[in-house]
């Protein structure tokens, strides 16, 4: 049985922005065209404001520079180790209604 890993990330540009004194997205258009990045005001707002799914690596370097820091200041990860169950041949799942387990009173009638 092999164990599954589930990895997460924070994305942290605006936090270590307002460390910075950066309150503003467009704060950054600039920093960042002086470093040969040129993206429009609405691409720096949602890569402050939103989780990216990629990124290039010149824009990560970019955003280091201008921060002073390390990629790991600007993306925080996280891994943990998520249970494997086993079924067996037996196994049935529970039924999404659990009052079905409940059981029924009986009721007992004279016989004629």
């Amino acid at each position: 049985m092999t164990k599954k890993r589930t990895v997460t990330y924070t994305w942290r540009l605006r936090e270590v922005m307002a460390e910075h004194g950066m309150f503003h997205t467009t704060d950054l258009v600039e920093p960042l065209r002086e470093r040969g990045i040129h993206l429009s005001v609405s691409q720096v707002h949602r890569l402050v404001t939103s989780v990216p799914e990629r990124l290039s690596l010149q824009v990560l370097a970019a955003l280091c520079d201008i921060f002073a820091t390390d990629p790991a200041e600007l993306v925080s990860t996280s891994a943990e180790n998520v249970g494997v169950r086993k079924v067996t041949a037996g196994d049935r799942p529970a039924p999404a209604d659990i009052a079905a387990l409940r059981p029924k009173r009986a009721r007992i009638t004279p016989t004629e």
